[in-house]
């Protein structure tokens, strides 16, 4: 008998454990989301653009209280960014960040925003995409059925070259550069007195080891990650072109929120933006330093030789924005 309360009292007690753990359990358990999206991102986790996104997806979340859950798919898990944005179009993705070059396809009035030589810093394209301008492009991506939330920051590009170092003009004559499979940069590289080389990312490093190209273009983070600098010790810091990148919505996904959650959206994504570009500034400081520990020797323009090669662009703006010289040329003087 004695044995038999013993018993009872001890399975009273696991009865009561159990409960205790299964209550605290549903106490602490997170509410069903209201809404579940994705988030289309090309570069790798820990990626400046990549943190960004997580930083929005983290906000959101935080604003929402857990209404509303983001989920960042990164290294392109969901399509490069061309097959993300024409998925966005009818709702199959719901957010992503891509690069002006790839949206300019679809909206070609972007290209304004890119043309090379066109910004005089960093600072100046930010007063641009932070004033009427960017406020404008934001919102006319409308018309293709996408809604832009924030800039997001991805640095400049110069030239690399193996042979010798660009100082002036002069000293980009005749080389034989690498580009992307793009006309603008094509027509640049050639404006210039060069020769375009259109070469697929992954066959730069042996072109530039093997003296079939003798040099290239990219940011300081890129240059560095694929190892460009150990075959390639020159660096000109030209700025040729900034290309600026956009976070955005599906207008799909846009018209099922309500006016406060876009509210916090918008917030969430100018957040992100600010935390991405402190993000961005430590990877590019990195990667200079990274270089320069090798070996790597630094140019840069002077405001004179900057001014000459203006002057050699002016066809290609013509060319790629004759519709919108107005607005590019607003650009230049602000």
């Amino acid at each position: 008998m004695k044995r038999k309360k013993i018993a009872f009292a001890v399975l009273a007690v696991l009865i009561i454990l159990i409960a205790v753990s299964i209550a605290v359990k549903l106490l602490n358990r997170e509410p069903e989301p209201e809404y579940v999206f994705t988030y289309a991102e090309n570069q790798s986790d820990g990626y400046p653009t990549s943190m960004g996104a997580y930083r929005f997806a983290e906000l959101v979340k935080e604003r929402t209280d857990g209404r509303i859950r983001i989920v960042v798919y990164t290294s392109a898990k969901l399509g490069r960014e061309a097959e993300v944005l024409e998925q966005m179009q009818y709702g199959g993705v719901d957010f992503a960040r891509v690069s002006l070059s790839q949206l300019a396809e679809f909206y070609p009035e972007l290209n304004v925003l890119q043309m090379p030589y066109l910004y005089d810093d960093a600072e100046h394209m930010w007063t641009v995409l932070e004033g009427d301008i960017g406020d404008h492009f934001l919102n006319a991506i409308k018309e293709i059925d996408l809604c832009g939330l924030s800039w997001y920051e991805s640095g400049a590009r110069n030239f690399y070259t193996s042979g010798r170092p660009v100082k002036t003009l002069k000293d980009l004559e005749g080389l034989r550069i690498r580009v992307q499979q793009s006309d603008l940069m094509v027509d640049m590289i050639n404006a210039l007195g060069a020769r375009a080389v259109p070469l697929s990312y992954e066959e730069v490093y042996s072109a530039l080891e093997l003296g079939t190209i003798d040099g290239a273009e990219n940011n300081w983070p890129s240059y560095e990650d694929t190892d460009h600098y150990k075959v390639a010790k020159y660096y000109c810091e030209d700025e040729h072109t900034r290309v600026p990148e956009m976070q955005l919505c599906s207008l799909h996904t846009w018209n099922l929120l309500s006016e406060e959650d876009r509210r916090i959206i918008l917030e969430c994504a100018e957040e992100s933006s600010e935390y991405e570009r402190e993000m961005w500034k430590e990877r590019v400081e990195r990667s200079r330093e990274t270089a320069l520990a090798n070996g790597v020797e630094v140019t840069t323009l002077s405001a004179e030789e900057t001014e000459r090669i203006r002057t050699l662009m002016q066809p290609i703006y013509e060319k790629y924005c004759g519709e919108y010289m107005d607005i590019l040329n607003k650009i230049m003087r602000d």
